[in-house]
């Protein structure tokens, strides 16, 4: 079925494209990362645009300015999330809640109906998020309390995007995603520049503060290239590295970026290929993907229950397709 084939290999690229989002999140910030990576779509959708050719209309425009607004939401709880770790643990369970979402907006909103086996397949799903997120293993990773919100969070966002770039028509082809990351792009730089700008006057606040520095004593070079005054506290702290790392995570950011475009693509003709709920649920394996190259490249440790709570997930993915 071309939904699945379309659907499926959405998700492999997605999963790709958030383990690299979440590592220049690490050294970038959710925010920085996520408008780097909605400007480099931008640039893969315009470029696409005359291969897949699209109407431009104000109600697909609209729909796809609102898939913007939504899906930035998302992408920066999901980089956040994957930023906190662990990424084993945390995309499946965003992955599986973006799948829950359409199908039940489906269910009770739409036409759509599901049986005995879609209704079974919702309960694995459950039991699948539990088992996921239980460590009974000393030394097996373990997410926070913020990560599991942050992940919960964005699955609900990334359910409500497919909701709305539903809506629009088949014959818009990419022309709403265009929209989509325009409306990303320009609302994230804006947060960054907000946060950059709360940041600056906090630093000056500070610096006009009046500080009681001993007479005693003075600042002193010492062998970790830092001067330290009185109490020993670095002045300054020399990162020779800091330039090289700034630029391989902006790196990561574009990469994950051009990679998201593609995935975006992808799941929004499998939407319009058959069902929404079909392609929300096949496109949750994403965490394929990101589990895996968190495990060869972070080595990051995963205890059995958890991968059986994994493969549960994947089983609970098929049962809803096919439901």
């Amino acid at each position: 079925m071309l939904t699945a084939a379309l659907s499926l290999s959405g998700a492999l690229v997605y999963g790709t494209a958030d383990f690299l989002g979440g590592l220049a999140t690490k050294r970038l910030g959710a925010l920085l990362t996520t408008a780097v990576a909605a400007v480099a779509g931008l640039v893969v959708m315009l470029a696409t645009l005359p291969l897949l050719g699209g109407e431009w209309t104000t109600a697909d425009l609209g729909w796809g300015a609102l898939s913007g607004v939504v899906g930035s939401v998302a992408i920066a709880l999901l980089y956040a999330s994957l930023a906190i770790g662990p990424m084993s643990i945390l995309s499946p369970l965003t992955a599986l809640m973006s799948a829950v979402t359409p199908m039940l907006w489906g269910t009770l909103v739409g036409a759509e109906r599901f049986g005995a086996l879609g209704v079974w397949g919702l309960v694995v799903a459950l039991v699948a998020v539990v088992l996921v997120g239980f460590v009974p293993e000393r030394g097996a990773v373990r997410p926070s309390a913020r990560g599991l919100a942050l992940a919960v969070g964005s699955g609900l966002a990334i359910g409500a995007y497919y909701i709305v770039i539903s809506h629009s028509a088949d014959e818009s082809g990419t022309v709403p995603l265009i929209a989509n990351r325009v409306i990303s792009a320009a609302l994230l730089f804006g947060a960054v520049a907000v946060v950059a700008a709360v940041h600056r006057v906090r630093r000056r606040s500070v610096a006009v503060t009046p500080v009681s520095v001993p007479t005693t004593s003075s600042a002193e070079p010492t062998p970790d290239g830092a001067a330290h005054v009185g109490d020993g506290t670095p002045t300054s702290v020399a990162e020779p590295g800091r330039p090289a790392s700034t630029r391989s995570a902006l790196a990561l950011a574009l990469s994950g970026g051009v990679l998201d475009a593609i995935a975006n693509t992808l799941l929004l003709l499998g939407i319009r290929a058959g069902d929404l709920a079909v392609a929300a649920v096949l496109g949750a394996m994403y965490p394929a993907g990101t589990v895996i190259l968190a495990a060869i490249v972070l080595r990051e440790r995963i205890a059995p229950v958890q991968w059986a709570g994994l493969a549960l997930a994947f089983v609970a993915a098929g049962m809803l397709a096919l439901a």
